[in-house]
């Protein structure tokens, strides 16, 4: 795992993922240990964070597992002391908690629940952890907090409870950078567009092409890829941004850049 650490070296940092059991948290979790980090891997499936773990551990880098429900405040409290005791104070938080669904109902026919597990898991759940978190990053004078949004929330894609939490946590990302600069902590946010993850799992279920189609969507002529995503993870929490902050990096494929497709209709070819 070492071969990483010349790109970002985290030697001596603590880091937390949430959401770390798969997808995008567990490949997060696994390029933060191999640029030299102590992490945290943790998700309410307490079986995947420690499989996830496991699999760092066999690698050659440093994590420990642990339950942690993002919507309960004493359990948030609890797992940060316990990693504390572990490896240190928590200096690098990767908020990326989500709850999983592809095939959301339409706007009218959603019931409240979904916006409420939403913006529970998603924002005050971010929330929570930073709270947490931060009271040693301000002792120290030194710590990063890096959220995964979506370019869901800049732009409708579907999904709207699941958008909206993903906007509150972008405005969530400028605040802290502001309030907690001059305490020497870093807060941007990794903005992902399509991902491949088992997170598609039922959509790709009901239709097998899903992923053909959304390609052509994309500048870059591909979907991302996990490891897309934890790299600018990576990046955003070590020194080679360190004067980075407050930002929201895309990791998009240029889909946000604009549509290439009308462009093309536009140019006539």
């Amino acid at each position: 795992m070492a071969e990483r650490r010349d790109r970002f070296d985290l030697t001596g940092r603590v880091a937390l993922v949430t959401g770390a059991a798969g997808g995008i948290g567990r490949v997060v979790a696994a390029q933060l240990a191999a640029a030299g980090a102590a992490v945290a891997v943790t998700d309410i499936d307490e079986k995947g964070a420690t499989e996830a773990a496991q699999q760092i551990q066999a690698e050659g880098g440093v994590a420990l597992a642990r339950h942690l429900d993002v919507t309960d405040r004493d359990c948030v409290d609890h797992v940060f002391g316990a990693v504390r005791e572990e490896f240190g104070a928590v200096d690098v938080l990767v908020n990326n908690a989500i709850v999983a669904c592809p095939v959301p109902p339409r706007f009218h026919e959603a019931r409240m629940e979904l916006w409420e597990t939403d913006l529970d898991v998603i924002l005050k759940g971010a929330v929570r952890c930073a709270q947490s978190a931060l009271p040693t990053m301000v002792e120290n004078g030194d710590g990063v907090i890096v959220n995964v949004v979506s370019v869901n929330a800049f732009a409708f894609f579907g999904h709207p409870s699941y958008s909206a939490a993903k906007a509150g946590l972008v405005s969530l990302t400028r605040s802290l950078a502001v309030e907690y600069g001059a305490h020497g902590i870093r807060v941007n946010a990794v903005s992902p567009g399509t991902i491949r993850t088992p997170a598609w799992n039922e959509q790709i279920a009901k239709d097998p092409a899903t992923f053909d189609a959304l390609t052509q969507w994309y500048p870059l002529g591909r979907i991302g890829e996990p490891e897309d995503v934890a790299a600018s993870v990576c990046f955003l929490a070590s020194d080679s941004a360190r004067w980075v902050s407050g930002s929201v990096l895309g990791v998009d494929g240029a889909l946000m850049a604009g549509n290439a497709l009308m462009a093309r209709s536009v140019e006539g070819s």
